[in-house]
């Protein structure tokens, strides 16, 4: 072999070597970038549950705490700290969000994978994507100067801060995150599906209705799980848009608190290690499970995954 050749075979190898340990680096780091997302998780619920361990086992009475629908943990002769009024507040709220969310993000993901095409498809995905990213400050804004007298002057109610305001804004806020999960469930259906319907015979409708929508069923289920995982895990605008009142609500008109918004609202005003404190962790805990079994939820319909 020539001192030439020895040469290129020389180059070949460090450039291979080099290669390996390229791919051995991004290997590593992909694995440190992912296993992070995993370790924070679980980072914050030992931190939320540290924090409300001591109430837990020294205060918290669980009958009274999710079948009690009096407040006041500040009051320092008898303190109460039931949340059903504020389980009933969130779960109002985020029921009526998905009614309104889930028409229109069904029929915007329906309008953009079946019907738009070219650079009208792109735009929308682009504009849906942007509504999901507008803080929620600014949507607790518009329910609180926009929404809120416009509620009075419709409906000629006391208050505009209530159930139907925080309902119309919280699903206006989940509808871009079940725009885009929902419209790449329609796009995951083999187009085989539509030509066969198509070669039957059957309207662009009745293939909408008939074949995609059901063959990406498990799919639009995940996109809605995702929304309510979403409203129910909302503080600002919710705290800003509801009246802040804890109240079991009787209608869509009446003022109720969230348990996101009552963290928030509460938790700076409380001593450390106080049961106030620990409560407020407990709650923290109860959402952290909630939100936690509707997203694990969530992604086993969108892989398809059913039990029994």
């Amino acid at each position: 072999m020539t001192a030439g050749n020895t040469k290129i075979a020389s180059d070949q190898y460090d450039r291979r070597t080099m290669d390996w340990y390229i791919d051995k680096f991004m290997q590593l780091l992909m694995f440190v970038c992912g296993i992070s997302a995993i370790i924070f998780i679980i980072s914050i619920f030992v931190f939320i549950t540290i924090e409300g361990l001591d109430f837990v086992i020294h205060d918290l009475d669980i009958g009274e705490f999710f079948t009690s629908q009096y407040w006041s943990p500040s009051d320092e002769d008898d303190p109460e700290y039931g949340i059903l009024a504020l389980i009933a507040g969130t779960a109002s709220v985020t029921g009526l969000a998905m009614v309104v969310a889930i028409p229109f993000a069904l029929g915007t993901a329906i309008y953009i994978g079946e019907f738009s095409t070219g650079k009208k498809r792109e735009s929308l995905k682009v504009l849906v994507e942007l509504l999901a990213a507008i803080p929620s400050v600014v949507w607790g804004f518009i329910g609180l100067s926009i929404m809120n007298p416009l509620i009075i002057k419709v409906f000629d109610v006391p208050v505009g801060l209530n159930v139907l305001n925080a309902g119309i804004i919280l699903g206006l806020m989940a509808a871009p995150i079940m725009t885009s999960i929902a419209e790449d469930a329609l796009k995951a259906v083999p187009d085989s599906y539509r030509e066969a319907a198509e070669a039957m015979g059957a309207t662009r409708w009745q293939v909408i209705f008939k074949v995609v929508l059901p063959a990406a069923k498990n799919g639009l289920l995940g996109a809605v799980l995702l929304g309510v995982g979403r409203g129910f895990g909302e503080t600002m605008a919710v705290l800003m848009a509801t009246g802040h009142s804890v109240n079991i609500p009787h209608s869509i008109f009446d003022s109720v608190r969230a348990l996101t918004a009552t963290i928030a609202a509460e938790l700076g005003e409380t001593a450390v290690g106080s049961p106030h404190y620990g409560v407020l962790f407990t709650i923290g805990i109860f959402l952290f499970l909630i939100t936690f079994l509707i997203n694990l939820t969530a992604d086993l319909v969108v892989r398809g995954v059913r039990k029994g």
